[in-house]
C-alpha cells in the first residue's frame, strides 16, 4: 500500500499531501496516522524546514473517519474498552503531534473537510480555503462525538457559540461563511490555492527560524496557560533569541539599511 502522506520539500518549505483521493483522504482504516506521525517526526529532525503546507489530493481535503471502520466499531465485534484504546493510540495522537510541531503549518483546504478531516485543518496554525472548500463538524450526524480534540480546538478558533452551532447541527458551511467566522484566513480560486499557500509559507520562511518556532510555541501555550506563566516562558525565549546570530544579523542589517540574511 502506498504511503498516505506524500512528502515534498522545496527549499525551506515542506508540502504534505493526503493522497488517497479515491476514498476522499480518510484518516482511519489506512496508514494515515502513522504516516502523519512519521512526517511530523521528520520535520522535527530537519532544521532546514521553516514552514509546512498540508493539503489533500483530488476533490476533498479529508472526509475524516472511514465509515467502514465505524461499522466494525458499531457491530459489537470489539469492546468499548478496545475502541477507547484504538482512539488513544490512533487518531488522538494527531492533535498532540500537530499541536507540538514547532514549525508553522498552513492547511490549504482544497475541498470538503469533514469530521476528523475538519479537525485536522483546525490543528493547523493557518487555514486558507479554495472556493470549493466545505467544512463540517459532522460527528453528531453519525451519533458520535468529536473524538479527536475538535471540541477543544474549534471554540478557540471561532468562539463557543459558533463552535456549538457547528457541533450540535453537524451541518456544512461554505468558504465565505468560514472566512467571516475567522475559521480561514482567506478564500481564493481553486487554481490559486497552492500558489497562495506557498507564497505565505515563503514569507514565513524568510524570517529567522528560531523566532518563528518560539513564537508558535508561545501562541500555542497561550491557548491554555495563565498570563504570568506565559510571561515567564516569553522571558526565557527572549533571552535565548537575543543571543542568536540571526538576531544580531537582523539588528546589523537594520542599522546598515541592508536586507538581512538569516541562516538559522
Amino acid at each position: 500500500m502506498p504511503n498516505f502522506i506524500v512528502y515534498e520539500q522545496q527549499g525551506h518549505v515542506v508540502t504534505l499531501t493526503m493522497n488517497e483521493p479515491e476514498r476522499r483522504n480518510p484518516l482511519t482504516g489506512n496508514s494515515a496516522v502513522p504516516d502523519f506521525l512519521a512526517a511530523i517526526d521528520r520535520i522535527h529532525n530537519d532544521r532546514s524546514v521553516r514552514a509546512v503546507i498540508l493539503t489533500g489530493a483530488g476533490t476533498a481535503f479529508s472526509s475524516g473517519g472511514d465509515i467502514r471502520d465505524m461499522e466494525r466499531q458499531a457491530s459489537g465485534e470489539v469492546s468499548g474498552m478496545q475502541i477507547r484504546q484504538e482512539y488513544r493510540t490512533g487518531i488522538q495522537k494527531l492533535p498532540l503531534a500537530l499541536f507540538n510541531l514547532e514549525v508553522p503549518i498552513i492547511a490549504a483546504v482544497n475541498g470538503a473537510a469533514i469530521g476528523a478531516g475538519f479537525d485536522v485543518a483546525c490543528m493547523c496554525d493557518i487555514r486558507i480555503a479554495s472556493e470549493h472548500a466545505k467544512f463540517a463538524e459532522s460527528f453528531v450526524k453519525l451519533g458520535i462525538i468529536p473524538g479527536d480534540g475538535g471540541a477543544w480546538l474549534l471554540p478557540r478558533i471561532i468562539g463557543m457559540s459558533r463552535a456549538a452551532e457547528m457541533s450540535f447541527t453537524g451541518e456544512m458551511i461554505g468558504p465565505d461563511l468560514a472566512a467571516s467566522w475567522g475559521l480561514v484566513s482567506r478564500v481564493v480560486p481553486a487554481a490559486e490555492l497552492l500558489n497562495t499557500a506557498n507564497e505565505l509559507a515563503q514569507r514565513i520562511a524568510a524570517n529567522p527560524p528560531h523566532a518563528v518556532r518560539l513564537t508558535k510555541r508561545l501562541l500555542r501555550e497561550a491557548m491554555h496557560t495563565r498570563l504570568d506563566t506565559l510571561l515567564e516562558m516569553a522571558a526565557a525565549f527572549q533571552a535565548l533569541s537575543h543571543q542568536t546570530d540571526d538576531h544580531k544579523e537582523a539588528v546589523n542589517a537594520y542599522l546598515n539599511k541592508r536586507p538581512p540574511v538569516f541562516k538559522g
